[in-house]
């Protein structure tokens, strides 16, 4: 089945800033109605390896939680007039994108609803519309994609999504990909925390997962000390610091109890995203489950560009959830 084609002039068409909630549609098993944690996910692909990367972990998630699969390509519109001889290869070519990870879909999971779509516009800001007027839940994307004329770059359009999306997004870096879908495991997950209201409903969303999928989840609070470098009482700072620090992790701790998800914490001294990183490669962490927006001031790191870091250079998939986010 052909793709759906939809004209947004750079993404302007329809684009406004909608609200947006999470609503838990339900599948029905063995005639008992179940309610699901994802309802509906976003793949966005360019068919480059990085997006393909992306999807191949989508897929897992999306069979995991019996989400519904909406497969999207968006095509930027070249200069110049409008015509056939132009458009036809282009949308030709992103109707085969999109197929290919819709098949892909299918041969995994046959259970798994399906749609895919091409859109003419600016990546970043069609993938945003699309979610926000679909009421998608969550949206999987590669961090690399390819360049070259009429192509997007798959990793800035990320960036730009993670800024702006309302919703989690799994940006999955290209040593995350897997060879097989079903090697997509999320048995062991890692909840940073700054005690932010932002590392909040990040822990709300892991502990969710961690439950649908019976995860071991690990905590981590880092203790930054490089603003202390030039301050006075370095030692008072640095126990405070650590308090508050031992108080972010106790509650994580306490959620995954009340739900029970097993769980260990741990408090690490050093750059939040190093320590992070060190971490996931020590215990053999299998997603990264992080705020996109945290706190900032002396000992306290800046959320959002400790995961932008992160997702630069994890080498596993990261759950990027924005403190807009609804609670799972």
């Amino acid at each position: 089945m052909a793709a759906q084609s939809e004209w947004s002039a750079h993404g302007t068409a329809g684009d406004e800033q909608l609200p947006h909630t999470i609503i838990r549609r339900e599948v029905v098993k063995n005639g008992t109605p179940m309610s699901r944690l994802i309802g509906s996910m976003l793949i966005p692909t360019d068919d480059s390896e990085g997006a393909l990367a992306g999807a191949r972990r989508g897929i897992a998630l999306a069979s995991r939680t019996n989400a519904d699969v909406h497969v999207l390509s968006v095509v930027e519109a070249p200069n110049g007039p409008p015509t056939d001889e132009v458009f036809s290869p282009l949308e030709a070519d992103a109707e085969d994108a999109v197929e290919a990870v819709a098949k892909m879909a299918r041969s995994y999971d046959e259970d798994l609803d399906v749609t895919t779509v091409v859109k003419w516009g600016t990546p970043f800001q069609s993938i945003r519309e699309y979610a926000n007027r679909r009421e998608i839940d969550v949206i999987a994307m590669g961090t690399k994609g390819r360049t070259g004329l009429n192509r997007f770059l798959l990793g800035s359009v990320t960036e730009n999504v993670l800024r702006t999306a309302r919703t989690p997004v799994l940006a999955v870096p290209p040593e995350a990909d897997v060879s097989t879908i079903e090697e997509g495991t999320f048995d062991r997950l890692l909840l940073p925390t700054d005690g932010s209201e932002g590392a909040a409903i990040a822990t709300e969303w892991g502990i969710a997962l961690a439950t649908q999928f019976e995860s071991v989840v690990h905590t981590l609070y880092s203790v930054d000390t490089r603003p202390l470098s030039r301050a006075r009482e370095t030692g008072e700072i640095l126990g405070e610091l650590e308090q508050r620090g031992e108080k972010a992790v106790e509650t994580v701790r306490e959620r995954a109890r009340d739900a029970g998800v097993s769980i260990s914490g741990s408090i690490e001294t050093g750059p939040p995203a190093d320590v992070i990183l060190t971490y996931v490669t020590e215990n053999d962490v299998d997603l990264i489950v992080i705020g996109t927006h945290g706190q900032t001031g002396i000992g306290q790191w800046f959320l959002g560009s400790v995961t932008e870091n992160v997702v630069r250079q994890a080498d596993v998939p990261i759950f990027c959830v924005p403190v807009s986010a609804q609670s799972p």
